[in-house]
């Protein structure tokens, strides 16, 4: 552990980074040990006690580094994981940096495909979604309602890109997926769900609450910038059609991952009603 003493001397930004990095250094070991030790607890209501009496933070920041010492050995787990994660993100925030998306502590573990309850026939294609956050979270969502299989097109986004196995916290690894290795709606042989009927998330259509949603089926989302291609949504309008989300506010429009992940969860409602 670096000396507190040594700690106290370095300049107060040099300081600040360096705090911010043993308490993120001690998430971490919680997070992988399920506990620290004894010493560990003390040296670090030690470091919260040095920082809060030292100038130049506010009296909220304060108030959390007092509230640290008195809390850090006697808290639960998940308690004490989010007053270290709290602690950190405040010296993080004083040396005047913010982490970025990629850099957020995640545990994904290891997920049991065999725990997966699929809906069969529930199946998805994600058109030109480039940004590998994006992929991640409608991949997390896509397996939390059940998707059956993901179907990506040859420009989307990699699912195995580092950005977005992070966003999708293991369910890369448990959802199928396959990429196709051209457009399914300009060369119709390639298009392996033929059989099923397609529809798109998209503006202008049915309003969510009111689309007949099938019991099996595909369903398009595309490009963040673009939407549905038009061979895409000439295939959809001429299946089941567009499904749209309505909204109340300046903007008018949602990230595409929300927006899926709330077309996904009334899908799976109705999937999952008997009859």
């Amino acid at each position: 552990m670096f000396p507190l003493r040594k700690l106290a001397t370095l300049p107060r930004s040099q300081r600040l980074r360096k705090a911010a990095k043993i308490f993120e250094g001690a998430e971490r070991r919680l997070i992988t040990l399920g506990a620290l030790s004894a010493d560990e607890i003390e040296y670090l209501k030690c470091l919260a006690k040095q920082l809060a009496e030292q100038e130049g933070f506010k009296p909220t920041a304060v108030e959390l580094l007092e509230n640290a010492q008195s809390t850090l050995g006697a808290c639960a787990q998940s308690e004490l994981r989010r007053m270290l994660n709290s602690v950190y993100h405040l010296l993080l925030s004083e040396t005047g940096r913010t982490k970025a998306d990629w850099d957020f502590t995640t545990t994904p573990g290891i997920l049991d495909p065999s725990k997966r309850r699929p809906f069969a026939g529930m199946q998805v294609y994600l058109e030109d979604i480039r940004s590998p956050f994006n992929v991640g979270s409608m991949f997390r969502a896509a397996e939390s309602f059940g998707v059956e299989k993901i179907w990506l097109s040859p420009f989307c986004a990699d699912p195995k890109h580092k950005r977005a196995e992070r966003t999708a916290m293991g369910c890369v690894d448990v959802l199928p997926w396959e990429r196709l290795s051209s457009d399914p709606f300009t060369i119709p042989h390639e298009k392996p769900f033929t059989e099923g009927s397609i529809f798109a998330l998209e503006t202008g259509g049915t309003p969510l609450e009111n689309f007949s949603f099938p019991k099996q089926g595909i369903l398009i989302a595309g490009s963040e910038e673009l939407g549905v291609s038009p061979g895409a949504l000439a295939a959809a309008d001429a299946s089941l059609g567009r499904v749209s989300i309505t909204s109340y506010g300046a903007k008018g429009s949602l990230n595409v991952s929300v927006a899926f992940g709330i077309v996904m969860q009334t899908w799976a409602s109705v999937t999952s009603r008997p009859g």
